[in-house]
């Protein structure tokens, strides 16, 4: 798999990502202070006892080689408004997972998310030469489930039981996934959303 020797930063019109670091700490509470995320039910955010670990493991596997993790950031003003990431880095089979996402508050069903998922994509196939990309949700997350259709994704299945969630439960996550194939048709149809404003509220 390309694009595996560095850590990247992606750059659009508004949205970077850049490489997560220890450094972002405060800024990553900040972020998830506006609405409180670390309360939400259906990803993992990090709070202000928590964050240390959070950059933490999501470093440990980029060190591993299996994550790359992003800071989301606005250009306009360089204040970080969220995190994603690449994960389940597969490079023999030239796939990965796009997920681990969230954004503040006020930067929900803006242009940062469709934008940051524009980069992400755009990279993993155009630059990594990935032939899949897959996207896991919360069963009950059915504004996510929306929104990854509307990626140009295919829904494959649910996987019961995928993971255990910070309080317990045992959360069944939905499957998507975009193919190399898929892409052309994705990517323009990506272009004409963020070329009339963006927003899709995508959170997975």
């Amino acid at each position: 798999m390309r694009g595996m020797t560095e850590f990247p930063t992606l750059l659009g019109p508004r949205i970077r990502l850049r490489p997560l670091m220890h450094a972002d700490a405060d800024a990553l509470v900040a972020a998830a202070s506006d609405g409180c995320l670390w309360e939400l039910p259906f990803t993992v955010v990090p709070s202000a006892s928590t964050v240390e670990a959070y950059i933490a493991h999501a470093l440990a596997g980029r060190a591993a080689g299996t994550v790359l993790p992003f800071a989301t950031e606005d250009v306009a003003s360089g204040r970080v408004v969220g995190s994603t990431r690449f994960w389940k880095i597969d490079r023999t089979h030239r796939k990965l997972e796009i997920g681990s996402t969230w954004l503040a508050a006020a930067w929900q069903r803006t242009h940062a998310n469709t934008e940051a998922k524009f980069l992400m994509l755009r990279h993993a196939f155009e630059v990594m030469g990935c032939v899949r990309v897959q996207f896991t949700t919360d069963e009950l997350n059915g504004k996510s489930r929306a929104a990854i259709l509307r990626l140009g994704a295919l829904q494959e299945g649910i996987v019961r039981n995928e993971r255990i969630m910070p309080d317990g439960r045992k959360r069944n996550s939905v499957r998507f996934s975009l193919i190399d194939e898929e892409w052309p048709a994705a990517r323009a149809a990506l272009l004409q959303r963020l070329a009339a404003g963006g927003a899709t509220g995508l959170e997975a």
